[in-house]
């Protein structure tokens, strides 16, 4: 895939080695549909395994899951109609290899709570509401920010790759 940062609708797809960041970068806008968020995880599973987090590794299980729960809750919760939700995924080698999942949305008013004030799983749960707790218990770190620039957020998790 190539980039095409002239493009006139804005939008940008960064694939390979970063020069600037020393890190590799992956970056698209996915329709804020469950088919969307299907494609963000088929394509975070490609690009790490193309990186040399390959296939069936736990590190690899593990990014895949954090970035399809991201996604699917960019759907669920962060959706606007006529709105797309942005995926970004970096991962660095130094110090320690980690990948950074980052999914923006434009949603600014459903915010989620903050890492450790998640409420436990319980009956109140049935039909969902337990993606940012898997995102808590498999991630390094999470949070989220305003999202810079455009409305909305942007809901982050770092997973260890060793």
């Amino acid at each position: 895939m190539t980039s095409n940062n002239l493009s006139p609708t804005g939008t940008t797809q960064l694939s390979g080695d970063s020069p600037y960041l020393g890190s590799r970068v992956f970056a698209l806008r996915f329709t804020s549909t469950a088919r969307g968020a299907r494609l963000a995880r088929r394509l975070v599973a490609v690009r790490l395994d193309e990186w040399g987090v390959p296939y069936g590794s736990g590190a690899h299980e593990t990014v895949v899951l954090v970035a399809a729960e991201l996604a699917t809750n960019a759907v669920r919760h962060g959706h606007v109609p006529g709105r797309d939700f942005h995926l970004l995924l970096r991962v660095t080698d130094a110090p320690r290899p980690v990948a950074r999942i980052e999914v923006s949305d434009t949603r600014a008013e459903r915010v989620p709570p903050r890492p450790g004030q998640l409420p436990g799983p319980g009956p109140e749960l049935s039909d969902g509401g337990r993606g940012l707790l898997l995102v808590d218990a498999l991630a390094d770190r999470w949070g989220w920010c305003p999202r810079l620039g455009a409305p909305g957020k942007t809901v982050w998790a770092e997973c260890a790759l060793t």
